[in-house]
């Protein structure tokens, strides 16, 4: 009775140590991409191309692209929004500084940028795997969605601008600030006499 058990453990473990090993090996190289992100999105713009390009060509999955969309959409907001939402916070009075004599608290994202780069890639994945499937092909009058979708990206990124500007916060790192100290002036320049 104990061999029945154990003949069937070692089988799996073949099979599981496999897709152990896979995922390992998988996760090495999603982390040696993470200071990379140049190149991790020029890979993904050239993913998004060839999504489009099969869209165009095979002239359907328009719901699949509308879908697609809207996850984007989602993913931006979670970019683009703090962790800590100044709305939700002002009882506790955590909130992102206002004024220059406030305590200066770093912008942190809701949804990293690996993270965010990380699910748009793996959307476009599925959904070009999804473009290989004929039961995914809905027909649908595609302008409609196109419509839809811009209207529903307006109004979104309206309501966020709007919340960005209420709370004062930039989503975006241009660098590090760059303080102009006294420059010499042209009679300190010269040599002594």
């Amino acid at each position: 009775m104990e061999g029945v058990g154990d003949e069937s453990a070692s089988a799996a473990s073949p099979v599981n140590k496999w897709i152990f090993d896979m995922s390992r090996l998988y996760q090495y190289y999603l982390d040696k991409t993470t200071p990379h992100s140049v190149p991790r999105w020029v890979g993904t713009l050239a993913l998004f191309i060839v999504y489009a390009l099969r869209v165009y060509y095979i002239q359907g999955f328009y719901i699949i692209s509308y879908g697609l969309g809207i996850y984007i959409l989602n993913l931006l907001i979670g970019f683009l929004s703090p962790l800590t939402d100044p709305e939700m916070e002002a009882s506790s009075g955590a909130l992102l500084p206002t004024k220059g004599s406030d305590e200066f608290k770093p912008f942190i994202r809701r949804l990293p940028e690996f993270k965010f780069w990380y699910s748009f890639t793996k959307a476009f994945c599925i959904a070009f795997v999804m473009t290989f499937f004929s039961a995914f092909d809905v027909p649908v009058f595609w302008p409609i969605l196109l419509c839809y979708w811009i209207v529903l990206f307006v109004l979104t990124m309206r309501r966020q601008i709007a919340h960005m500007i209420k709370y004062k916060y930039v989503p975006f790192n241009i660098g590090k600030q760059r303080y102009g100290g006294k420059k010499p002036s042209a009679s300190s320049s010269g040599r002594k006499d």
